[in-house]
């Protein structure tokens, strides 16, 4: 059997780069497209860098840890490593090294970057060299970037300019995980039509349609990745005595809120209300619930957008962030949630949103299409027999 028969034989790899620094919001979308990849048949490699999440990237994938490395504050202006000592020239060397010995280990036929060149450039520093070793590789694989749908808006001067020629230079496409319906690339990217060519909208990256949890709670409260969610938390509870709200109570703060936080909230909390660092099963408790409070991250989101209950979204807005605020509007504006902003947060402004949401009517749900990871994977998987096509078979048909 000849090399060119073995190589077209074996299954596809796929390398996948995701940093996460401060939430987890990343890495929990990157898992559910990883696992798409590996359900579709691909060879699939995911390699991390921020805190270690049990349970992901999951279960079907190679899994490669590198030294951790996390935002050191809710700005994002600098970064530590997992003492919260600032990183250093030697443990950027060791990451270097080990996430390019990964690349030649996978050997892949694709490669995606979560959110750079959009997004990480406190990452170039090894981020740059994998362009590099992508680009001088016998084989060169393709290179795909993978993005949310909003972007952060007020980047400084030159950025999009930078960004813009990085995929002109680099990549092949650029995976866009929203719906083109409800963003497009172009609202929070002034330079989208210079890569217009190159763009694919997945679809939002949901979770399936999930059973409803054996637990059973009227109220879901939850602070994404928990970092900067302790005001959230500090509100709800307020909120529910001022409400003298006596359904039951479920609050997840987070697998990164600091621990003097979550101690603090542990002893603040009353009882008829759980309290949880983590449920895996976020998506199934939203199922029986009729109440959800929570920041308006993208995962998040794409939860409640399988789940039938009412929401309040105090979109995270600090250090100048932009994303979720833009996502909660949006929805605000379809019917689909209350608002409260961060800057106006309190017991008493979270109380109101969550008489306004008690008092509404059935929400409608936007038609949103919601398969952005398996969407993902047949993108990835034509892709590469586009290339198989144009090198070795010219007269192959791409769509069997």
């Amino acid at each position: 059997m000849t090399a060119a028969v073995q190589a077209s034989d074996r299954r596809k790899r796929v390398f996948f780069y995701v940093q996460h620094l401060l939430g987890i919001g990343h890495l929990v979308r990157a898992s559910r497209v990883a696992k798409a990849m590996s359900q579709a048949g691909l060879d699939v490699t995911v390699v991390t860098g921020g805190s270690i999440i049990e349970g992901f990237p999951g279960e079907g994938v190679r899994h490669v840890q590198l030294p951790v490395i996390l935002s050191s504050n809710s700005s994002f202006s600098g970064l530590s490593d997992a003492s919260g000592n600032p990183v250093d020239e030697p443990l950027k060397s060791l990451r270097v090294e080990m996430l390019l010995a990964a690349f030649r280990q996978a050997d892949p036929d694709a490669v995606i970057i979560e959110a750079f060149p959009f997004g990480r450039r406190q990452m170039r520093f090894e981020l740059l060299p994998l362009l590099e070793a992508i680009r001088s590789h016998p084989r060169k694989p393709l290179l795909f970037s993978s993005v949310r749908d909003i972007l952060q808006e007020n980047r400084k001067a030159g950025r999009d300019e930078e960004t813009a020629t990085l995929i002109e230079e680099h990549f092949d496409g650029v995976l866009v995980h929203g719906d083109e319906n409800f963003v497009r690339l172009e609202d929070t990217f002034p330079l989208a039509r210079r890569v217009a060519d190159k763009v694919f909208y997945t679809g939002l990256v949901a979770p399936d349609p999930p059973q409803p949890s054996e637990d059973r709670f009227d109220v879901v409260v939850s602070a994404g990745g928990g970092a900067v969610g302790a005001q959230l938390i500090k509100a709800a509870i307020t909120a529910r005595a001022e409400l003298s709200d006596t359904r039951l109570w479920c609050i997840i703060t987070g697998p990164n809120m600091p621990q003097a936080d979550f101690e603090r909230i542990e002893r603040e909390t009353p009882a008829g209300v759980s309290l949880f660092r983590f449920r895996k099963d976020f998506p199934n408790l939203l199922m029986n619930a009729q109440l959800s409070i929570s920041q308006a991250g993208y995962n998040t989101v794409c939860d409640l957008l399988r789940a039938s209950c009412t929401n309040v979204l105090i979109p995270f807005a600090s250090g100048g962030e932009t994303e979720q605020c833009v996502r909660a509007e949006k929805l605000e504006a379809l019917g689909f949630a209350t608002v409260v902003t961060e800057e106006k947060l309190n017991g008493a402004t979270l109380a109101a949103a969550i008489s306004a949401a008690d008092r509404s009517p059935q929400r409608m749900k936007p038609a949103l299409s919601l398969a952005g990871a398996a969407n993902t994977a047949s993108r990835i998987i034509d892709e590469l027999k586009k290339r198989t096509c144009n090198s070795s078979q010219p007269q192959c048909n791409t769509g069997s």
